[in-house]
């Protein structure tokens, strides 16, 4: 696809130039957190995410959490690079026992994909994600055993 020549993204009336319908004036960003937050929200919809972000990042969640006005952070186990009409991300998730993590990784992807591309009018590129832990049935969520088995506590 080519640029648009200047002429064209201006415009040309009988000599004059058109700006376009208000809607095209103008430079709309998008901050890095904004994005950040669809795809968490995102990505917590699809069936066998059990949390997001790593052991230690829930456990210091778990703590602000806690604390009257720290409020849940959405933004936990997400990172976004976004460009002017791009985004890249990248996504740790914990994963319920027993579900097919290609399944929840795939499924996680397009929700996120469709979410930021409908919401922001971005490109997704790539959602990379990483699976950090697996929620065992008898592992209590405030248990925190640092992604590697052992109890922290």
């Amino acid at each position: 696809m080519t640029e648009p020549t200047q002429r064209e993204s201006q415009g040309e009336l009988g000599g004059r130039r058109s700006h376009g319908g208000p809607g095209t004036r103008g430079k709309t960003t998008i901050a890095d957190g904004v994005v950040e937050k669809i795809a968490g929200l995102a990505a917590r919809d699809v069936d066998g995410v059990h949390a997001m972000g790593s052991g230690i990042s829930r456990t210091l969640g778990a703590m602000r959490d806690r604390v009257p006005g720290g409020g849940k952070s959405v933004t936990r186990g997400v990172s976004a690079e976004v460009g002017e009409v791009q985004t890249a991300l990248d996504l740790e998730i914990v994963v319920d026992y027993g579900v097919s993590i290609a399944d929840v990784a795939r499924s996680v992807r397009e929700n996120v994909v469709n979410a930021v591309e409908r919401m922001t009018g971005l490109e997704v590129v790539e959602v990379n994600i990483a699976v950090s832990d697996v929620k065992l049935p008898d592992e209590d969520d405030d248990q925190d055993d640092g992604g590697d088995g052992r109890n922290l506590q």
